[in-house]
């Protein structure tokens, strides 16, 4: 029988908020800085394997998946400043409980409220849960028809009212959360975080990968799997996910090289992935010229451009653009005129890929 993912998680976190379970989370070096005005019992029931709060900017807008009792969502509100905001998303009340019951305290240390918590799946940020429950309570489902009109009401909440609104966030971060996920809603749970990022919006996800596929017989282990341990993501499988979805610059920015954990010769280790959306832009007919400082000989990017080590190569407005942010930045030396692109110095031009 398929293990109820979604029963196994909640009942697991839920003795979480009741008391401390240390085996459900990974030695972490937070800022002690931040922690500092956390109440203590945030910080003894977090469960985490990385610390997403350090990719936080001054002014952002930062979406928590699976927020848990707060302690990530505080964190980040040290860091986005008066102008920005903190929302958590989490399924679980207990956790919930935990989180909601300092924000009044919190509010007072840091000058103002800047943390919401919205309970609902991270898998579909589209409906909350106390909406749903809402409609549920006084449009019953009895029938096909009135499962038909639940559905249309689905609908209407994702395009009228989601729970999280299209383009409205900065920054997606989670902590130990998306390989608690159902597989089955994997994918559109990353579509999902594509969705309400603006252009130019990052991700910082830290979870627990592993080196080879979860067999069956550890997927369908209730303790393993809340335990961050039998859902964990493969590691090409994670990075390829959120490329397919439409992210670039994916890469693993922290990779523990001790495992966490290893389980039947497979071993589990604690990640931070970043990714940024690509920005929106009109189209231009001018052509720009980069050149990849190295140190590999030749390298290729998400949209198929091949770079030589100390060759120009000329690229569209979208793609030089893309290689100016963080991931890519350092990588490269930038024409900063496109009229100047049109010497390329005997190295590689707008179709060749080799220096001549």
């Amino acid at each position: 029988m398929k293990l109820d993912v979604t029963q196994s998680v909640l009942a697991r976190y839920s003795e979480g908020a009741e008391a401390r379970q240390a085996d459900l989370c990974c030695p972490v070096d937070y800022d002690t800085s931040l922690l500092a005005l956390l109440p203590q019992e945030i910080i003894e029931k977090d469960y985490g394997c990385g610390d997403p709060s350090r990719y936080v900017e001054d002014g952002d807008v930062v979406l928590d998946l699976g927020s848990g009792g707060g302690k990530i969502c505080y964190m980040a509100a040290q860091l986005v400043g008066p102008e920005g905001k903190v929302i958590g998303v989490d399924m679980n009340d207990d956790m919930l409980l935990l989180a909601r019951q300092y924000q009044t305290e919190m509010a007072e240390k840091l000058g103002g409220n800047r943390v919401e918590f919205l309970k609902g799946k991270i898998q579909d940020l589209g409906i909350g849960i106390d909406a749903s429950n809402a409609y549920l309570q006084t449009n019953p489902i009895t029938s096909e028809r009135t499962l038909d009109q639940f559905q249309q009401w689905q609908k209407n909440q994702r395009s009228t009212q989601p729970l999280i609104a299209d383009q409205s966030v900065n920054l997606v971060i989670s902590n130990c959360v998306l390989n608690l996920v159902d597989e089955a809603d994997r994918l559109f749970m990353i579509a999902e975080i594509f969705r309400v990022l603006k252009p130019g919006g990052r991700v910082a996800i830290s979870d627990i990968i592993c080196d080879q596929p979860v067999p069956t017989h550890l997927k369908n282990d209730p303790t393993l799997w809340s335990g961050c341990i039998s859902g964990a993501f493969e590691t090409q499988q994670f990075l390829h996910a959120f490329k397919q979805a439409g992210f670039h610059g994916v890469r693993y920015d922290k990779w523990d090289i001790q495992p966490w954990q290893t389980v039947e010769n497979i071993a589990f280790r604690s990640v931070t992935l970043t990714a940024s959306k690509p920005v929106e832009l009109a189209a231009e007919n001018d052509a720009y010229s980069v050149i990849y400082r190295g140190p590999f000989d030749t390298v290729t990017d998400d949209f198929g451009h091949v770079y030589v080590r100390g060759c120009h190569l000329m690229v569209d407005h979208a793609t030089y653009t893309a290689l100016k942010t963080a991931a890519y930045a350092e990588c490269f030396v930038f024409a900063t005129d496109p009229s100047v692109t049109t010497d390329t110095g005997g190295c590689c031009g707008a179709t060749t890929q080799s220096c001549s």
